[in-house]
């Protein structure tokens, strides 16, 4: 068993050790200490040393989602890529009164089906009744989407639709795309930050319970497709501002398309991945990414880096 210990909370001393970092483009130290940011804890988890690989022969049949729980109160859930080479990451976490989707998956799957049996399967474990499920999405792309109608027929789920009014909203977000939201589940407050660029609604989450953000396609480790470059390079300083003042245990996207050798991709629609880069990455990574983007200097270029690739769908000359 690779889970390690379920649900322990953790005092945030304990990143005192590493919070000197030096971030190796920097010629300043940039001290990154969370104990200080005040009193709490955050409830630790585990994330498996590899994920699940389909292929390279889907003759035999689609097999099952991969389900892992990261602790007793969230769950990551991987759609296998002889089912649609993106491979979708999806989170759902719980609190004491509803439970949150992100993402719905893409193409044709039974994601209904799965989250309804994990629903029953964490009431069950906890002695309550099934949770009201809402269910919001990292952008509006097809591959993060495609499950919404069957989980809002057969669940009686809300589904927060993917448009800048309707998040919003929900969300209470009172400046677009400045400003913080929030939702409450009940004892457990997830915030969400509007971070377009790589679409016009991506929206990150943050969970304060575990230290978790959850980035979308807007980082992870593979290639991140710019769409509007100027608002994806403030969406990053947004995320560089709020995380500062956060403790960031690990910060989760919604894809692997890296490999474990530094600076090297699978290419587009590629299924067998035997050597896939981790899912997790750090707030370090992100700070390597705003310093790229600002190095680039309103002028974007495709740039390979360690753990993704900077990749704006117009570059210079285009």
């Amino acid at each position: 068993d690779n889970r390690g210990s379920m649900a322990r909370r953790r005092p945030l001393s304990w990143i005192i050790p590493v919070c000197l970092m030096k971030h190796y483009r920097f010629v300043m130290v940039t001290v990154l200490c969370h104990a200080a940011f005040g009193q709490g804890t955050v409830v630790e988890g585990s994330l498996p040393r590899s994920w699940n690989i389909s292929g390279p022969d889907c003759s035999s049949g689609i097999p099952d989602w991969q389900v892992h729980q990261y602790n007793q109160d969230l769950y990551i859930l991987r759609e296998p890529g002889c089912s649609n080479y993106e491979k979708p990451f999806l989170y759902l976490l719980f609190g004491d009164g509803h439970a949150l989707l992100q993402d719905t998956g893409a193409g044709k799957t039974d994601v209904a089906g799965l989250i309804s049996r994990l629903l029953k399967q964490w009431a069950a474990s906890r002695g309550k009744e099934v949770p009201r499920l809402i269910v919001v999405h990292s952008h509006s792309h097809g591959d993060h989407t495609a499950g919404d109608a069957a989980i809002a027929s057969i669940l009686g789920a809300t589904v927060i639709a993917a448009e800048r009014k309707a998040l919003i909203e929900a969300f209470k977000i009172s400046d677009w795309p400045n400003g913080i939201g929030s939702i409450d589940l009940g004892g457990r407050i997830i915030q969400a930050i509007p971070i377009p660029g790589h679409d016009s609604v991506d929206l990150a989450l943050y969970d304060a319970r575990t230290g978790i953000l959850f980035s979308g396609d807007t980082l992870y480790p593979g290639r991140l497709y710019i769409t509007d470059f100027a608002e994806y390079v403030r969406s990053i300083d947004r995320l560089v501002d709020f995380t500062q003042s956060r403790p960031v245990a690990h910060i989760l996207g919604t894809h692997i398309e890296q490999r474990r050798t530094p600076f090297m991709d699978y290419v587009v629609r590629t299924v067998y991945q035997p050597d896939e880069a981790p899912l997790e990455l750090r707030r370090g990574d992100l700070l390597e990414l705003q310093d790229a983007l600002r190095r680039m200097a309103g002028k974007p270029q495709r740039l390979p880096l360690a753990r993704f690739t900077i990749f704006p769908r117009r570059t210079i000359g285009q």
